[in-house]
C-alpha cells in the first residue's frame, strides 16, 4: 500500500532532508526537531511504495521510520561517501608528465 509522503530540505544544511506523511505535515514534529532542522523548504510530495527507488536510502527503512517516529531524516552523505561516488579520472590524465 502506498503512503503519500512530503519531502522537505533544510535551509541550514545542504543535502539534509526530512520526510513526513503528507496528511500529518509538520504539525506533529517537535519544536526541538524543527529548530535543529531549520526552516523546512518543501521539495516534493510522492507515493512511497516498497518498489520506490530513493536516492540514498531504502524505501522500507523510510516507511518504518514514518510509522514509528512520524518522520525520517536523511542525513547528508559523508565526505567518504561523496568521494566514493566520484567517477574515476579519464585515462588520458594519468600520463600528463
Amino acid at each position: 500500500m502506498a503512503l503519500l509522503v512530503s519531502a522537505y530540505k533544510s535551509a541550514k544544511k545542504d543535502e539534509l532532508y526530512l520526510f513526513v506523511p503528507k496528511e500529518d505535515g509538520l504539525e506533529k514534529l517537535s519544536d526541538e526537531l524543527l529548530v535543529m532542522f531549520g526552516e523546512p523548504q518543501h521539495v516534493i510530495d510522492f507515493d512511497l511504495t516498497e518498489k520506490r527507488k530513493l536516492a540514498r536510502v531504502d524505501a522500507e527503512e523510510v516507511k518504518k521510520a514514518l510509522e514509528t517516529k512520524g518522520y525520517f531524516m536523511q542525513m547528508p552523505p559523508s565526505e567518504i561517501e561523496k568521494i566514493g561516488d566520484m567517477p574515476p579520472p579519464p585515462e588520458h590524465l594519468d600520463n600528463i608528465f
